[in-house]
């Protein structure tokens, strides 16, 4: 393995365990409100026409961010990160936070694109170089 495969790996394996682990445990705390009471990111209009209490939403969306957690941290790593990236932007309503999300989807669509990158080189992709891989990503 080249050193820049090296350097790859270490990018891709540092947004894996922090856009994993960031989701799951935030979904977690929507249990507790340990971190922050996640309720009061969640409109009042809006939850006037859920057909469930804010709380209960929130628990189904911290079910939500626990899956896509998990997901990016298993085998399923680059869908997780393309539903994290979707995710984020679909929630930057709130404009305050809505460039600390935007940068995160950013980093959840560069995840999975080494991802991407990482199996066509195991499964001989071009040259099985994962450098050449995302230089080239047409595959030409």
């Amino acid at each position: 393995m080249k050193i820049e495969e090296n350097t790859l790996n270490s990018a891709r394996w540092a947004l894996r365990i922090g856009l994993g682990v960031g989701p799951f445990l935030a979904g977690l705390d929507k249990f507790f409100n340990l971190l922050t009471n996640w309720q009061m990111y969640l409109s009042p209009t809006v939850e006037r026409m859920l057909p469930v209490s804010g709380e209960t939403f929130m628990h189904a969306v911290g079910i939500i961010e626990m899956l896509v957690g998990l997901a990016i941290l298993t085998r399923w790593t680059r869908i997780g990160a393309y539903v994290a990236m979707a995710w984020l932007i679909a929630i930057a309503m709130f404009f305050d936070l809505a460039v600390r999300d935007i940068e995160i989807a950013i980093g959840a669509f560069t995840l999975a694109r080494l991802t991407e990158a990482r199996e066509r080189a195991g499964a001989g992709g071009r040259s099985g170089n994962m450098l050449s891989i995302l230089s080239h990503p047409s595959g030409a």
